[in-house]
């Protein structure tokens, strides 16, 4: 009994070891060519906030902690920031269609006031990320008068999301 648990930690190091050779690529281009801040102005407190709570998932350069650098970790940081990208990336802000932009404003202002965003699970480890609710407010300020901007600018019509 005893040999056969001290074959399996053996293996089950060997398997640690060698999936750490199996590393994702990591989120660091620093493409912001389409980025909202091109179309929007970002007052520098709002940077500040996005920078603190949203960037690490939602633009294209991620700050990684030192434990991304572990596998099995990695992998899930990985699809954890991909999901978020695919969801909302600050960086392709100005790529996405005026009514994708519109909506994807008002989905944001959904989930900040509502703390669903950033994710409980990312502030329980990055604690610095946790909102206030002054944070809350100006973010969702910021997102509406850019909302509130678009009203102004575009026909309605081109702010609906069509359905397919």
């Amino acid at each position: 009994m005893k040999k056969m648990l001290k074959r399996l930690l053996v293996i089950l190091l060997l398997a640690f070891i060698v999936i750490q050779f199996f590393r994702p690529e990591k989120n660091l281009s620093a493409a912001v060519a389409n980025d909202i801040s091109t179309q929007y102005v970002v007052p520098q407190d709002v940077h500040t906030i996005l920078s603190k709570a949203c960037y690490d998932c939602h633009s294209n350069k991620t700050s990684y902690p030192w434990y991304a650098s572990v596998q099995p970790v990695a992998w899930w940081l990985n699809d954890h920031v991909k999901e978020g990208k695919r969801e909302f990336n600050f960086n392709e802000f100005a790529a996405y269609r005026k009514a994708k932009q519109y909506h994807k404003l008002e989905e944001c202002i959904e989930q900040v006031k509502e703390k669903k965003m950033p994710l409980s699970s990312y502030t329980l480890i990055h604690r610095d990320a946790a909102l206030t609710d002054t944070e809350r407010s100006t973010l969702t300020t910021w997102f509406q008068s850019i909302r509130d901007s678009m009203q102004a600018r575009y026909p309605v019509d081109s702010l609906v999301v069509k359905k397919k």
